[in-house]
């Protein structure tokens, strides 16, 4: 039987979980929470039924919940919070994603359409892994991480914690990125990145500030 999903945040990234949570067939009954309410009170076909400050309280009717904020560290910060009200943290993938039986996926984790996450790899909480991303074998993916659409990572590859991989970028084979890294849109990484650092380019250099 189909159970119900609360949304916590209700921009364009919400609005495609719910569309993935609804595509699965897993939830019959979809909602956001969302601090622009109660200006704001759909989301696409969705309500948005209250803010961020009421989680608790309305989470307690709605079963199960997914962070849905785009950006890493809040995203984290919200899940945290979730779980100190013993919430039912839940991943939500679309239909069309393809991930082997052996992956790990943690809390909170989404994986969008045509996606692809190959033998062995580990998927952290609160992960974005976007529209068409591929990862291979044996990666593995520390929790907050962004993976934009299109990005491809090779196998044996880490990502570390809070990281954001940006559009159609590439990691190949056994690269580590460090923790709070951004790597730019179409970048390809060629060597391992220390954390903290922007990059970007062909191959991925450090960008000086």
């Amino acid at each position: 039987m189909a159970s119900s999903i609360l949304i916590v945040g209700a921009g364009g990234h919400g609005r495609v979980v719910a569309d993935a949570a609804r595509l699965s067939g897993q939830w019959g009954k979809i909602a956001f929470i969302d601090d622009r309410y109660p200006e704001l009170v759909s989301a696409g076909s969705w309500p948005v039924i209250g803010t961020v400050a009421e989680l608790d309280r309305l989470a307690s009717d709605w079963g199960e919940v997914v962070i849905a904020v785009g950006d890493n560290t809040t995203r984290i910060e919200l899940l945290e919070r979730a779980k100190t009200y013993n919430l039912d943290i839940v991943s939500v993938i679309h239909p069309s994603a393809q991930i082997a039986e052996d992956v790990t996926i943690g809390e909170g984790t989404v994986v969008f359409a045509n996606a692809v996450v190959n033998v062995g790899s580990i998927l952290g909480n609160a992960c974005i892994v976007n529209t068409a991303v591929t990862v291979d074998h044996d990666n593995h993916i520390g929790a907050g991480v962004h993976l934009s659409p299109g990005v491809h990572l090779a196998g044996d590859v880490g990502i570390g914690d809070c990281s954001w991989i940006g559009i159609g970028a590439v990691v190949i084979q056994g690269c580590s990125v460090g923790h709070d890294v951004m790597v730019g849109a179409g970048a390809v990484v060629t060597k391992n990145i220390n954390s903290g650092l922007t990059v970007v380019g062909v191959p991925a250099r450090e960008l000086m500030k």
